[in-house]
């Protein structure tokens, strides 16, 4: 089987915000991003367009957008638009858009910029990218690329 050399990019969507992480050539580090903000919830091309960037900029193979389901599994909202701004993505980019469960990833990131010591306004600003993080890293974990 060949390895591809190619990264991975993770992305967790938010109402304002999309978190970014990418890994390395060898898929075995992960470092997040600048958070890509907007300025209303529904104002996606220019986030579009800044994810297209980095894709190029990155050499990607495939993104990995978080799905927000419920604790119990169940769909919301926030999946309901995830899946709408995964189609936007599907459009715009020519790689594979896999959604991904992100369940507490978000509480388990403020948990990891506690342990790193990051000040609370700091964690604010970044929470997004390093939730992004733990995506891409439990994607990773999950062996799902080598298939």
């Amino acid at each position: 089987m060949e390895i591809s050399r190619k990264r991975i990019m993770g992305l967790d969507f938010g109402s304002k915000t999309v978190g970014v992480a990418i890994t390395d050539e060898t898929r075995t580090c992960i470092r997040p991003l600048p958070v890509i903000r907007r300025e209303k919830p529904g104002k996606l091309r220019k986030t579009l367009s800044a994810i297209t960037e980095l894709l190029k900029e990155y050499d990607c193979d495939r993104i990995i957008l978080g799905l927000p389901l419920n604790m119990d599994g169940s769909e919301g909202e926030r999946v309901r638009l995830t899946r709408e701004f995964r189609e936007l993505l599907v459009k715009r980019v020519n790689i594979p858009v896999i959604l991904f469960d992100e369940r507490l990833t978000t509480v388990e990131a403020y948990e990891i910029m506690k342990e790193r010591g990051i000040d609370k306004k700091e964690q604010l600003k970044i929470v997004d990218s390093v939730a992004a993080e733990i995506i891409l890293n439990s994607y990773i974990d999950s062996g799902a690329y080598y298939e």
